[in-house]
């Protein structure tokens, strides 16, 4: 009689089995959903219903949560952080290597924890400070967290490494490959999503402007390929076309402009955060951010027209449609105004030419593994690895031209204030507000 090799048909392995059917790329798209350009593709429509309802619940809840604030924010980048490694965790895992292997799933987590403590901690420190200077023993508690923080990263990290090596086992290859796996995940995901939460507390302006262009660049290339598409882009991606990519990228640096002057002109989208509190905050937003009137010589008779920076936008006044197109003489524009400008015409030109490179090297890296998607959670989608793949790159870029270019590089008050609330003690502030005095009073009499 023969023997049965066959594995047992339990729910998890039929669970498992079913999970990687539908990741898996068809053997012949001609069979399965036709052509692979979506304008020749016969079951397109449908599946275009599938990702709009989907892209309508998730648009839904972005904006209930850009409603409520910095902390909500934050918490969604988290989260979405999670389920990010947790997807790519399972990527590369082996049902038979992890059971003989118990609790080395963990370190993965320990690992990636460690990271958040690590990157949050320098990011939010002088925000917890400011949030707790009010009371005396929890200031003095996060000081000295704040103060020891890299040790006591440093020293989790160093007992991940210990555990790792303490669970060797024969499997080597395996584990070492998880290892660096684990790794990966956080230089590739974590650290590019970091910056995202550095843009949050910056102002939520440089979080969902970005953000922004880049789902108006991922719809916009859906539907001019989905219509007008029939010259093929890239053999990473079949489905993008020619049409697609030139088609999103007009639009998306459109929308730059038009959305920069719609996000600036609500105060709570412009004011950065100093603490972690809740409340609605109320700023002087700058020069970036303030309208600015000018004299249209042409129309002077009518008045003024209200420009905001971020889109240079005329808008209507006194009951007249005002031109947009005006001759260059007519408008006196400062240099604040200029490089509002130059935000939405860089951000909208990366978010459409550069910004969709982060996909093809998804695409890239899913038929390396021979995958359709990195997840299902989301219909019409995959997981949220692929809809965040462009999303980090703009993060970075985002981050990195505010601080080149927007933020002062001069010290200011808010700054200095901020590192000496953050890095002294209660006593040696003390110290130095006596010695800033005595400075003071002594320049005071000198100048008498």
């Amino acid at each position: 009689m023969q023997k049965d090799n066959s594995a047992p048909n339990t729910p998890t392995s039929a669970r498992a089995w079913h999970r990687r059917r539908s990741n898996e790329f068809p053997a012949d798209t001609s069979k399965t959903n036709g052509h692979p350009l979506l304008a020749k593709d016969l079951n397109k429509y449908r599946s275009m219903w599938v990702r709009a309802c989907s892209s309508i619940w998730m648009l839904g809840l972005f904006l209930l949560v850009i409603y409520m604030g910095h902390l909500y924010i934050l918490a969604m980048v988290v989260t979405i952080q999670i389920f990010m490694a947790r997807e790519l965790f399972n990527l590369l895992r082996k049902a038979h290597e992890d059971k003989c292997l118990p609790g080395f799933r963990l370190l993965n987590w320990h690992f990636y924890f460690t990271a958040i403590l690590f990157v949050y901690g320098r990011i939010l420190s002088h925000r917890i400070v400011n949030t707790v200077t009010s009371d005396k023993i929890f200031y003095r508690l996060v000081s000295r967290l704040i103060k020891y923080q890299m040790v006591i990263c440093y020293f989790l990290y160093i007992a991940g490494v210990m555990c790792f090596i303490l669970t060797l086992k024969k499997m080597y290859k395996y584990q070492f490959g998880q290892f660096a796996w684990t790794h990966m995940i956080l230089i590739v995901v974590f650290t590019q999503s970091a910056f995202t939460v550095a843009n949050i507390f910056e102002s939520i302006f440089w979080f969902l402007l970005p953000a922004s262009l880049i789902a108006v660049n991922d719809v916009a290339a859906y539907f001019f390929g989905f219509f007008f598409g029939k010259t093929p882009l890239i053999k990473l991606s079949p489905k993008k076309t020619w049409e697609g990519f030139l088609g999103a990228s007009v639009a998306t640096t459109i929308s730059a402009f038009l959305l920069a002057n719609i996000y600036g002109s609500f105060l709570w989208l412009t004011c950065p955060r100093k603490d972690l509190s809740t409340g609605w905050l109320h700023c002087d937003p700058g020069p970036l951010f303030k309208p600015e009137y000018y004299s249209l010589l042409p129309w002077s008779q009518y008045g003024t027209s209200n420009i905001v920076p971020n889109g240079l936008h005329v808008r209507e006044q006194n009951g007249l449609v005002i031109p947009e197109l005006v001759d260059s003489e007519c408008i006196a524009v400062d240099q604040d105004s200029n490089l509002a400008s130059s935000i939405a015409l860089l951000l909208g030109l990366f978010a459409s030419v550069i910004a969709p490179f982060g996909g093809f090297f998804a695409s890239g890296f899913k038929r390396a593994f021979k995958i359709k998607d990195f997840g299902d959670s989301i219909p019409g989608h995959g997981g949220l690895t692929d809809r965040m793949d462009c999303q980090m790159v703009m993060a970075v870029f985002a981050y990195i031209y505010h601080q080149s270019f927007v933020v002062p590089q001069d010290y200011t008050v808010e700054t200095i204030l901020s590192e000496v609330l953050s890095s002294l003690s209660l006593e040696e502030q003390l110290v130095l507000y006596t010695k800033l005095g005595q400075i003071l009073q002594e320049r005071v009499i000198g100048q008498d």
